[in-house]
């Protein structure tokens, strides 16, 4: 159990992430100053740079906090735990402004290493379609990397399109259709009635 000083640590911390993460999200890296967290996150100045020496440190902490989220939930059938995966993703991307902060980053790319979560989640994505094929649960033309490149871009537009449109309220829904479309040209047809749509986090 973490002790009373570290946990304030940790809480401050999540703070300044948050407050970062909902600037980056809103306005963009290049467009955030380092004021601007220190102000949205009412912390000190001197505890901002305890923490964080500059917004780049920032801007790092926030890619490096993707890879709980890229966990995929386990389900019988790896396709569905690929589904499961962008539901629960889509879930947090609504209500985290720390994941909020990183796609963004990942999209503007101000930084080289703001591109990492972008290879990273493909990597995953083409480990899970990987072992779906193995599964003998994809049709044989379905090439895994490809299949993840397409899927990464097709999940990136629908939560671009659901944020301009209704601040991603509408994203599950969004990613329901996305599947519909999608699921009957990779999955061998006699799984399609075995998948579930929505699969929603517990």
């Amino acid at each position: 159990m973490a002790q009373p000083q570290q946990a304030r640590s940790i809480k401050t911390r999540r703070t300044i992430l948050e407050a970062a993460g909902a600037l980056f999200g809103a306005i963009g890296y290049a467009a955030t100053t380092t004021e601007m967290i220190i102000e949205r996150s009412g912390v000190p100045r001197g505890t901002m740079y305890f923490h964080f020496p500059s917004k780049e440190a920032v801007a790092d902490a926030i890619v490096a906090a993707e890879a709980d989220v890229i966990v995929p939930p386990v389900r019988r059938l790896k396709l569905q735990s690929l589904i499961a995966l962008t539901y629960r993703y889509a879930d947090v991307l609504m209500h985290d402004p720390v994941l909020q902060g990183l796609v963004r980053l990942s999209v503007d790319r101000v930084q080289p290493s703001h591109g990492e979560p972008w290879r990273t989640a493909h990597r995953s994505l083409t480990e899970l379609i990987r072992a779906a094929a193995e599964n003998g649960e994809l049709l044989p033309s379905v090439e895994p990397e490809r299949f993840a490149t397409v899927l990464q871009s097709a999940f990136t537009g629908v939560q671009l399109s659901s944020q301009v449109s209704t601040n991603r309220k509408d994203l599950p829904e969004r990613v329901t259709d996305m599947w519909r479309y999608l699921l009957p040209g990779v999955a061998i047809p006699g799984l399609l009635p075995s998948l579930s749509l929505p699969d929603l986090p517990d």
